[in-house]
């Protein structure tokens, strides 16, 4: 048990001195990137910092395999080196009962990731959407509720609110809809229902739709129908309403599912965020297989040869299942291959196959 302890704190440590120095780096990268990003309205120094500061935890979440693995490379090869890998075989303890230590402490590290470490990076993510759209003067023009779906569009005569019941997958056709236009002051005008919206280039053609003018003291005395095949101008294209569900990391792993939910209720395509729920599901077992990688490489006497190819070897396997991962979930998106295949496989996958190159090292 102490000496289980002993590897698990040694790894602890090394693992979080590794994440401290690629944030350190990346957030030294982006500062300069918020910097030429915002050049022509113009930000200061420390709001670049700031930019760069919540902009980057969703970089460093993005490759916690990468170091997890790199951590385990300098566990293994620092233990190596201190001849303490002699001294624990000669004491009698296998290879495979001394991952006990690392393994959990990847699963425990794993586990904290998906519950603690998911949110906050959510948190940031969001803040960042907010923060860089006040300097670009945008901002997302559309929100998933219980209440359906809501999208913002505006000009120089005011802004609209739209709400709809649902829509189809990509957004430019809206059933149940109701238009709420505001004046340039900020009071309501007009209100618009309609059956449905359908997204033309400048324009949402409305069927089935009734007008009602807030401005009157009777608005349902004054409310006319409109013919099928009315046009209402709009600032929204296709491109703007897809680019405004942004990421799935931006959603926090303990509302990813009631997320989901609202997403197929309102007619999208909740697959993205779905392969992104079972990806951070099967997080700890990705990590558990980079230290399982890093071992059957790297557990071995330094004064042995071809260290450093031995290395180099397990650095290229931690980044080819790294971007297999990341393959799999662009398969898993475009409906390719099934959502469980595609965040399961590669985890376990490397897992079963470094499992059986430490078998075949220690006891083959």
């Amino acid at each position: 048990m102490t000496l289980n302890l002993y590897i698990a704190r040694r790894f602890l440590w090394l693992f979080l001195r590794v994440f401290a120095g690629f944030f350190s780096i990346m957030l030294m990268i982006d500062v300069i990137d918020e910097l030429r990003r915002f050049s022509d309205p113009g930000i200061s120094l420390s709001e670049a910092l700031v930019l760069a500061f919540v902009n980057v935890p969703t970089s460093v979440y993005h490759i916690l395999p990468l170091i997890m693995v790199l951590s385990a490379i300098g566990l293994f090869l620092g233990l190596s080196r201190s001849s303490e890998l002699v001294v624990v075989r000669a004491a009698g303890r296998s290879g495979l009962s001394f991952l006990l230590a690392p393994v959990g402490t990847a699963i425990l590290i794993g586990f904290v990731g998906v519950a603690v470490m998911n949110p906050i990076v959510a948190a940031t993510s969001k803040r960042y959407d907010a923060l860089s759209s006040g300097h670009a003067r945008g901002g997302s023009v559309l929100s998933i509720s219980d209440a359906g779906l809501w999208l913002r569009q505006g000009n120089e005569d005011g802004q609209t609110v739209i709400q709809a019941d649902r829509a189809n997958l990509d957004g430019t056709e809206l059933y149940g809809a109701t238009f709420l236009t505001f004046s340039r002051d900020g009071t309501p005008a007009v209100r618009i229902s309609a059956e449905k919206a359908k997204l033309d280039p400048g324009f949402w053609v409305l069927e089935g739709a009734k007008q009602w003018p807030l401005a009157d003291d009777n608005p349902e005395r004054a409310a006319v129908h409109l013919a099928i095949g009315t046009k209402l101008a709009t600032d929204l294209t296709r491109d703007k309403i897809r680019d405004s569900f942004g990421t799935p990391s931006a959603i926090s792993f303990w509302e990813l599912s009631a997320y989901i939910h609202g997403l197929e209720r309102a007619g999208f395509s909740a697959r993205s965020y779905q392969v992104w729920f079972q990806m951070e599901l099967a997080l700890p077992l990705l990590l558990v297989a980079m230290v399982l990688i890093a071992a059957g490489f790297t557990m071995r006497h330094a004064r042995m040869a071809h260290t450093g190819t031995l290395v180099l070897m397990a650095l290229l396997c931690g980044f080819a299942v790294f971007f297999l991962r990341n393959f799999g979930q662009v398969l898993g998106e475009n409906g390719q291959i099934p959502i469980d295949l595609a965040a399961w496989t590669p985890p376990v996958a490397a897992a079963m196959l470094a499992l059986g190159l430490l078998l075949h090292l220690e006891d083959g």
